[in-house]
């Protein structure tokens, strides 16, 4: 059995987060020859919850080496607001350095060219979530891409754009109503003061 490097047991940054998309191509190249089967998905992985770690347990389960694109905090800003992410990209990606099922990070800058990470790992296998809102013409192109496209159903109810939601709400609830509370006791206070 190899414990080292990626197929290690430790949780290693330096082995299992490729910045290099054209040292990843290589590595990709390398384990195709192997025979290793490439599964690819990507996404934010903000507030990392039940559902994620569903989502990349079952994307593992397709092949051999699972390779997962975060999306970085310029992309994130860019698609779902400037309040977002609420985790840095580098704990994003830290933090799925320590889920087994997750072989190697790399990410996906705004920058890149549409589907670049795609074109470059041509996985045997690319895994979309179907919450992710992919026409199914974007689909069929993605297919000339890869070998096959798996679309898997959420994994849990919960989602991190709804937890951000919710806490914004509740927060700003709470905060109206002491906002409230003061602005009336200072109102009956001034009342007070003036009679």
């Amino acid at each position: 059995m190899i414990n080292a490097g990626i197929f290690g047991n430790n949780v290693s940054l330096n082995d299992r987060y490729i910045q290099s998309h054209e040292k990843l191509g290589q590595l990709v190249t390398y384990w195709k020859e192997m025979g290793l089967k490439i599964v690819l998905t990507s996404g934010t992985f903000d507030l990392p919850h039940i559902g994620h770690f569903n989502y990349l347990e079952k994307a593992k389960t397709m092949g051999d080496i699972l390779i997962v694109g975060v999306d970085s905090d310029e992309k994130v800003k860019i698609r779902k607001g400037p309040s977002r992410p609420v985790v840095p990209q580098d704990e994003r990606i830290a933090m799925l350095c320590h889920l087994r099922h997750v072989d190697v990070i790399t990410i996906k800058n705004h920058s890149d060219p549409k589907l670049h990470l795609l074109k470059m790992v041509r996985p045997h296998i690319l895994v979309l979530s179907e919450t992710t809102g992919h026409e199914d013409g974007d689909i069929d192109y993605m297919k000339n891409f890869c070998g096959k496209v798996e679309i898997i159903e959420p994994q849990s109810i919960t989602s991190t754009t709804a937890k951000v939601r919710l806490l914004f709400t509740e927060g700003v609830s709470s905060l109206a109503s002491k906002i409230k509370k003061f602005v009336e006791e200072q109102l009956e206070l001034a009342g007070k003061g003036g009679k």
